[in-house]
C-alpha cells in the first residue's frame, strides 16, 4: 500500500536510508530538514520542506495530509541538548491535533529495560563512552520514549544497537529479549530503515520496543 510519509531527522544516516528506501517502494514523502542541502536524494516524489522541530508551529504546519509519520531525530554524541524528547512531543502534539496515527521513531539500545544489551559491548563504550559521553543522550531517549508510550498514538519505538554504514541485508534479529547473550549490538542504518518501514503496515509491535541487532 502507497502511502504519504513524512519524516523527521531525514538528513541523517538513517533518515537518508529511510527515504531513499520508501521512494523505491513506491511512497511519496516529505522531509522535514532544518538544513535542506544536507538532503542528498532528489525525486519527483520527495517534498523537502525546512523546519526546526523544536518550533512547534512548523511542526504542526507540515503535518496535515500524511498517512504516517517515521522519525530518525538524533544529535551528536559530543552535543547536548534535547531535540529528541522535545522534537517528538512536538511531533506527537501535531499528530493528536490532525488525527494523524501511526508513529514509528527510532531510539536506542542501552536504557531502560533494554539496558541488559550493554554488558556485550565491548569495555570501553560501556564503562567510558556510554556513563561520560552518552549519559545525557540516553536521558533524551528515555524522556522520548515517555512521550510516546503516554500518547494516544498507534506507536512502534525501534531500538537499533550501535549503527553502522553497512549495507541493507535484510538479516536482522528484531524482538529479542534485552539478556539475549547472541546479539551483536550492531546493525546498519540501511537495516533499521527496512525494519522501521516494514512497522508502517505490520501490527506485530504495535505498543512494543523491538531491539534490533545482528
Amino acid at each position: 500500500m502507497m502511502m504519504q510519509l513524512l519524516i523527521f531527522g531525514a538528513t541523517g544516516g538513517t533518515g537518508q536510508q529511510l527515504v531513499a528506501q520508501a521512494l523505491q517502494q513506491g511512497h511519496t514523502i516529505t522531509a522535514f530538514v532544518r538544513t535542506p542541502v544536507k538532503m542528498t536524494i532528489q525525486h519527483p516524489r520527495l517534498t523537502i520542506i525546512q523546519g526546526d522541530v523544536m518550533d512547534y508551529k512548523s511542526v504542526e504546519k507540515v503535518m496535515p495530509g500524511h498517512d504516517a509519520v517515521l522519525s530518525a531525530l538524533g544529535r551528536p554524541a559530543s552535543k547536548t541538548g534535547t531535540v529528541r524528547s522535545t522534537g517528538t512531543h512536538h511531533i506527537i502534539r501535531a499528530m493528536e491535533k490532525t488525527g494523524i496515527k501511526r508513529f514509528i521513531c527510532q531510539t536506542s539500545l542501552g536504557y531502560g529495560d533494554s539496558k541488559a544489551t550493554l554488558r556485550r559491548t565491548p569495555f570501553i563504550f560501556k564503562r567510558i563512552i556510554v556513563p561520560l559521553l552518552l549519559k545525557k543522550g540516553f536521558a533524551d531517549h528515555a524522556l522520548q520514549e515517555q512521550f510516546i508510550k503516554n500518547s494516544s498514538l498507534d506507536w512502534v519505538i525501534v531500538r537499533p544497537g550501535n549503527l553502522t554504514d553497512g549495507a541493507l541485508t535484510g538479516r536482522y534479529r528484531y524482538g529479542f529479549a534485552a539478556t539475549d547473550p547472541d546479539i551483536a549490538v550492531k546493525v546498519s542504518r540501511a537495516d533499521v530503515a527496512d525494519f522501521m518501514l516494514k512497522q508502517l503496515t505490520d501490527k506485530t509491535f504495535l505498543h512494543k520496543t523491538p531491539g534490533l541487532s545482528y
